[in-house]
């Protein structure tokens, strides 16, 4: 291992936010402009192409994951997953559905379809795949295609719950707002790593005040859609 692992993201001090650059236009948030956007694309270039390093004893893999925008009658959004904390890797982490490429998937957007399907229960006659961004690569050496798609409101999700301790929505007007993605810098001897956070706060069920600190691969994917809804 080159580095360290993050094993307390919300310790890691935040060295700034992202307030002066401008928020995503209302009019380019709605499912109609998504889908122009998607299907005719401005030059753009991702901030993000990946974690950076990688441990260096794993060979590339293919996955995929789903990008989920549920359209409400007041805008979009975006549904995300808390893993749960038994895992062996992300534990507790947000994130969205997805993973690995089988060998009898037919390409990343199947692969997306088949885990959003075994992970959260959202059948594929529910989910419009609208596009695709660059390939996003892992510390973990995963090369991860995110497949952007639009819902309809009104399903029942059914979570497996070996893998998904929740499901939540936040709207994607928060997410494509800069000035709610803060940046860290983790240090360690011989080195630091740069990360963003996307923290998210609603009640649970109890009516308790929760956060949702969405950060890592997950929050570097939402400042490439930014990125890309703003290009």
């Amino acid at each position: 291992m080159s580095r360290p692992p993050i094993l307390n993201p919300q310790a890691v001090p935040v060295t700034g936010v992202d307030t002066h650059l401008p928020a995503v236009p209302a009019a380019v948030l709605s499912p109609a402009a998504l889908r122009q956007r998607f299907a005719a694309q401005p030059a753009w270039q991702p901030e993000i192409a990946g974690d950076g390093a990688r441990f260096a004893q794993r060979e590339p893999a293919a996955a995929a994951v789903l990008v989920p925008l549920v359209m409400h009658e007041s805008g979009l959004r975006l549904l995300l997953t808390r893993r749960t904390a038994h895992l062996r890797s992300h534990a507790g982490q947000i994130s969205f559905p997805g993973g690995r490429v089988e060998s009898e998937d037919g390409g990343v957007v199947e692969t997306a379809l088949r885990e959003t399907a075994e992970e959260i229960g959202l059948h594929r006659t529910q989910i419009e795949v609208i596009g695709q961004l660059p390939i996003y690569t892992t510390v973990t050496a995963f090369e991860v295609t995110p497949v952007v798609a639009l819902l309809r409101p009104g399903f029942t999700l059914t979570l497996d719950a070996g893998e998904v301790d929740e499901a939540f929505e936040v709207p994607l007007d928060f997410l494509m707002n800069p000035a709610h993605h803060q940046r860290h810098t983790f240090r360690w001897e011989g080195g630091e790593r740069q990360f963003l956070s996307m923290p998210w706060h609603q009640r649970d069920a109890q009516g308790v005040l929760r956060e949702y600190f969405i950060w890592g691969a997950t929050a570097a994917m939402l400042r490439n859609l930014y990125r890309f809804l703003s290009a």
